[in-house]
């Protein structure tokens, strides 16, 4: 509209100045037509450039996207059921291993508050009896309380019936020392309970994360062969997502790693000073007479104790 209104300004401007604006004129007039398809060119260039300046933007969002998505969840829904199989029995593992850590840990920290209490109080008890008595009142909750009640009902059946049963055959102290032995190793068995799952977590989980990786390496490069075209793009994301497995095994593995080892050290510690409780327990119910050898100090005693058996063991 703009360049039909410049062409008939020109024209009306050369009939009224003569012959040679006439021809100036008709060369504008001319000349329009030409300045709008340019300006349209120019146009149409910008709204292209625009739209590139869009594209490019969303083509470099598409591509971080589909970065994004190559991960563990993007190889368990590309992998067959082997792998599947095998990520599953990985994350069970995980769960069966940080489960025992903090069971463990939280009973580990439980029993030691609580043996500490109770050895206090066995330290500061006046005779067995008391003791007993107290064992009786609030139940034996820990190693220590339990070996200790044991081994004092075990004395006193022995020495007022006897050997009524084969087990009980021999001595007293005798008789006491089996009963101690076998508190000894009830506990045991106790404390390392799920040892042996952290142990089998912990040296089996990078295997069965080694034998995932090369399940999806080789099913990876069997579908690259069978491919038209080879590159390197394509040969790199499955490759490494394979690689994904690896890493879930060491994850794994880790933790119940050092869960274990550490698990095995506290139970080491606890399990010596439960028998060095027993061994002073033994000789007060043996021969009702306190011990001479100090051990008793590391349980936070110091002196001798006046601890001491009203009955002694025939």
């Amino acid at each position: 509209m703009l360049i039909d209104l410049i062409s008939n300004a020109a024209l009306t401007l050369a009939q009224v100045a003569g012959p040679d604006t006439a021809q100036a004129a008709h060369a504008v007039a001319g000349t329009a037509p030409a300045l709008a398809q340019g300006a349209a060119v120019a146009t149409q260039g910008a709204a292209a450039a625009a739209q590139g300046a869009v594209t490019l933007p969303a083509a470099a969002a598409a591509i971080e996207l589909g970065a994004e998505s190559r991960g563990v969840l993007h190889f368990v829904g590309q992998s067959d059921a082997v792998g599947k199989s095998l990520f599953v029995f990985l994350m069970l593992m995980s769960l069966a291993s940080w489960y025992l850590i903090l069971v463990k840990g939280f009973t580990h920290l439980r029993i030691r508050q609580r043996s500490k209490k109770f050895l206090s109080e066995f330290w500061a008890a006046s005779s067995l009896e008391q003791v007993e008595n107290e064992i009786s009142t609030h139940g034996a909750e820990e190693p220590f309380a339990h070996l200790a009640s044991h081994a004092i009902h075990a004395q006193k059946h022995h020495a007022k019936y006897g050997a009524l049963k084969l087990e009980e055959t021999g001595s007293t102290a005798a008789f006491v020392t089996r009963i101690i032995r076998k508190v000894i190793d009830e506990e045991t068995a106790r404390l390392e309970n799920g040892l042996t799952v952290l142990a089998s977590v912990g040296s089996t989980a990078p295997f069965v994360g080694l034998f995932g990786t090369v399940w999806g390496v080789y099913h990876a490069l069997l579908s690259i062969s069978m491919a038209d075209g080879v590159t390197i793009n394509r040969i790199a994301g499955p490759v490494g997502e394979a690689l994904i497995m690896t890493g879930l095994g060491l994850a794994v593995a880790i933790p119940a790693v050092l869960a274990y080892n550490a698990f095995v050290r506290l139970n080491r510690v606890y399990l010596a000073q439960l028998d060095a409780f027993a061994h002073d327990l033994f000789t007060f119910l043996s021969t009702g007479q306190q011990v001479v050898d100090g051990s008793h100090e590391k349980h936070g005693r110091h002196g001798h104790i006046s601890l001491a058996s009203s009955r002694e063991v025939s």
